[in-house]
């Protein structure tokens, strides 16, 4: 029910982005999400990849900070007030998202949202209850 993600630290410059989707292109990695948080002096780059440890690798031999952790994918519709219904169900548990973000898939029909939660196995039991679409690792490679 998790999703494994790369968190890639960076010095907030020019061409920093375009040097790591370089280095992710030359070795055939596909980028499924991103997200991109920044400072005045660093940003911090989160990636869903179809190939986790061949990024990780690829990355950390061109000098790069890698970091990975589980996140959870939560397919909704993609209409108005998909987002909402979520973040309702989270409310209502009283649950923490630490960040999220979001892309639509390829037919358009769906969203799917990327949360990271101070509790895991909580978020997951809440969503699941609340008849939520949890996808796995390999769903979100395959969009």
């Amino acid at each position: 029910m998790r999703v494994e993600q790369i968190a890639v630290f960076l010095e907030n410059k020019s061409g920093r982005l375009a040097e790591i989707t370089s280095i992710l292109a030359d070795n055939g990695i596909n980028i499924r999400a991103l997200s991109v948080a920044d400072t005045a002096d660093f940003g911090i780059l989160r990636l869903i990849v179809d190939k986790v440890e061949a990024a990780e690798q690829a990355l950390r031999g061109a000098g790069f900070t890698v970091g990975k952790t589980n996140v959870i994918a939560v397919e909704v519709p993609d209409r108005t007030g998909g987002l909402a219904m979520v973040l309702k169900s989270i409310k209502e548990a009283n649950l923490n998202v630490e960040y999220m973000y979001a892309f639509v898939n390829k037919t358009g029909e769906n969203a799917v949202l990327i949360f990271r939660f101070e509790e895991m196995d909580r978020a997951i039991e809440t969503l699941l209850k609340d008849g939520f679409t949890i996808l796995e690792s390999q769903q979100i490679y395959n969009l």
